[in-house]
C-alpha cells in the first residue's frame, strides 16, 4: 500500500464516519407566552417593523451634542466593551479548536544517526566501523466521530460564542445608557445651577431692599438676618451643585475611556430633547434584547452539553497510519526497497464507571433546565421593565403638565408676595415663604423633567436599542462542517 491509497482510504473513511448519527436531543428553542401588547400601550405608537424602530445611534434622538460626539466612543474605548470583545474572540478561538477535533492530525518525522560500533578484535587498532541510519515517515491520525460528540461540542461552543456576541452587544448597549444617563445627569445639573444662580440673584436683590428698609428703621432687624440667611443657603446649595457635576463629568470621561482631567465638559444651558420612542410590541422583545439572546444562545449551549455527556456511553474509535523509507546506511534512504508503511486501529469502552456517566448526563440535562428557566425568567423581566418604563413616562408626562402650571403660579405667588411685602401688608415671613416655594416647585418640575429622560433612556435600552438577535454572526465555518451538521 503506498501513500497515495491510504489517503484515498482515509477520506473515503472520513466522509462515510461523519455522515453518522449524533447523540442527544436536537435543539428547539423552548416557547414563551407573549402576551399581544403591552398593558402601557394605549397612547403609544408601536413600532413599525424597521423604519420607527431604534437605530443604532438612538442617542440622536435626545439632540443634545455632547452625547452625539461621546456615544460613538464607547464601542471604541469602553474598558467594559473591550473586556467583553476579548471574550467573544476568545469564544470563537474555542470554535475553532472544537472543530478541528473533526479532522485527522497529520504530521512528519524523520531522524538521522551515525554512530561508531566497537572493533571485535584487537587487530584492528581499537577503530570500530562507522555507520550511518535514517527514517522519514509521514504519519495520520484520527479519532472518528462516530457519535456526534465533537460535532455537539462544536455546536455547545458556537452557542457559547453567540451568547459572547451577545454579551458584547448588551455591555455596549449598557455603557451606553450608562453614558447617557450620566450626560443627563450633568445637564440637569447645569440646569439646576442655573436655577440656584437666579435665586441667589433675586435673594440678593430681596436682601438688598431689606437692608435699606433696615437702615430707614422701617423694618425689624430680625427681617435683615432672615434675608441674610436665606441668599446664603442658597448660596451653599448652589456651592455643593459643583461637587456632583464634577461627579458626573468624570463619571462621563470613564464610560468614553478617558482620564478625567482629559475631558472638559463647559457648562450648557440647554436640555436634551424627550424623544419619541415606540413601544413597539411584546414578541419583538425576545429579538431585541440582547440580554435574551444570552440566554437563550446558553440554553443551546445546554442542550448540546448533554449530547456530549451521552456519547460517553459509546465506544471510542482511533485510527492511525504511517507510509515512509527507513535505511542503514543512509545512503539510499529512498530507494523503493526502503518504502515501510503501517495501519492501526484502537477502540475503547468503559464497561463500568459506578454511576459516572449517568451523574453527567444528569447533570447535563439538570443544567439545561436551569437555562430554560433563566431564559424565561429574563423574558419576563424583560416585560417587567418595559412595561415600569411605559407606565413611568405615562404618569410623569401628566405630573409635569401639572408642575408647569403649579411652576406658573408659584412663580406668580413669590411676585405678589414680595411687592405686598414692600408696600407693608405682609410680612417679611410670608414674602419668603412664597419665594421658597417657588423655588421648591421648580426644582420638581425639573426632577419630574429629569426623569422623564431618564426613563425615555431606560426605556431605549429596555426594547433592546438599535440591536436585533438576528445579527448574531455565525462562526467562520469550514466546507467539511458545514455538511456534516444534522
Amino acid at each position: 500500500m503506498n501513500m497515495k491509497i491510504l489517503h484515498t482510504t482515509m477520506a473515503a473513511s472520513l466522509a462515510l464516519l461523519l455522515g453518522g448519527c449524533m447523540v442527544g436531543p436536537d435543539y428547539h428553542r423552548p416557547q414563551v407566552a407573549t402576551p399581544p401588547q403591552y398593558k402601557e400601550l394605549p397612547g403609544w405608537t408601536a413600532a413599525a417593523p424597521a423604519a420607527e424602530a431604534p437605530k443604532g445611534d438612538w442617542w440622536t434622538g435626545f439632540n443634545d451634542p455632547l452625547l452625539n460626539q461621546l456615544e460613538p466612543m464607547v464601542s471604541v474605548s469602553n474598558q467594559t466593551v473591550r473586556q467583553d470583545y476579548a471574550n467573544y474572540q476568545a469564544a470563537l478561538a474555542e470554535v475553532q479548536v472544537a472543530r478541528s477535533s473533526l479532522f485527522p492530525t497529520i504530521g512528519v518525522t524523520g531522524s538521522a544517526t551515525r554512530q561508531r560500533s566497537a572493533s571485535s578484535s584487537l587487530g584492528n587498532n581499537g577503530n570500530g566501523s562507522i555507520s550511518s541510519a535514517g527514517s522519514l515517515e509521514g504519519n495520520v491520525s484520527w479519532a472518528p466521530d462516530l457519535w456526534g460528540k465533537v460535532r455537539r461540542t462544536i455546536e455547545e461552543n458556537k452557542a457559547t460564542a453567540q451568547a459572547s456576541e451577545a454579551t458584547l452587544a448588551n455591555a455596549t448597549l449598557s455603557e451606553q445608557t450608562a453614558l447617557a444617563t450620566a450626560v443627563i445627569e450633568l445637564r440637569v445639573s447645569d440646569a439646576n445651577i442655573d436655577l440656584l444662580q437666579k435665586t441667589v440673584d433675586a435673594y440678593t436683590e430681596y436682601l438688598r431692599v431689606i437692608a435699606n428698609q433696615g437702615t430707614a428703621g422701617t423694618i425689624a432687624p430680625s427681617d435683615v438676618i432672615s434675608a441674610r440667611t436665606q441668599l446664603e443657603n442658597a448660596q451653599a446649595s448652589l456651592l455643593a451643585l459643583g461637587v456632583a457635576r464634577a461627579q458626573y463629568a468624570h463619571a462621563i470621561a470613564v464610560l468614553v475611556g478617558k482620564n478625567p482631567e482629559e475631558l472638559d465638559i463647559p457648562h450648557s444651558t440647554t436640555l436634551p430633547t424627550l424623544p419619541t420612542v415606540p413601544a413597539g410590541v411584546p414578541s419583538t422583545l425576545l429579538q431585541r434584547r440582547p440580554d435574551i439572546a444570552i440566554a437563550e444562545r446558553q440554553m443551546a449551549a445546554q442542550n448540546a452539553a448533554i449530547g456530549i455527556a451521552i456519547a460517553a456511553y459509546y465506544p471510542s474509535l482511533s485510527l492511525s497510519a504511517a507510509d515512509g523509507f527507513s535505511q542503514s546506511p543512509l545512503a539510499g534512504l529512498l530507494h523503493i526497497a526502503n518504502h515501510v508503511w503501517s495501519l492501526g486501529a484502537d477502540a475503547s469502552e468503559t464497561l463500568f464507571d459506578f454511576g459516572a456517566r449517568h451523574g453527567e448526563v444528569a447533570a447535563a440535562k439538570a443544567n439545561y433546565e436551569a437555562a430554560v428557566a433563566n431564559y424565561r425568567g429574563t423574558v419576563l423581566t424583560a416585560f417587567q421593565n418595559v412595561e415600569d418604563d411605559l407606565s413611568g413616562l405615562r404618569i410623569l408626562a401628566q405630573q409635569a403638565e401639572v408642575l408647569d402650571t403649579a411652576v406658573h403660579d408659584a412663580t406668580r405667588g413669590a411676585e405678589i408676595a414680595f411687592n405686598e411685602y414692600q408696600a407693608g401688608t405682609v410680612d417679611y415671613t410670608t414674602a419668603a415663604t412664597a419665594r421658597a416655594i417657588q423655588l421648591s416647585t421648580q426644582q420638581s418640575a425639573l426632577s419630574v423633567q429629569q426623569q422623564r429622560l431618564l426613563d425615555a433612556v431606560s426605556l431605549i435600552g429596555d426594547v433592546g436599542g438599535g440591536w436585533s438577535a438576528s445579527e448574531l454572526g455565525e462562526p467562520p465555518k469550514s466546507s467539511l462542517t458545514s455538511s456534516t451538521q444534522h
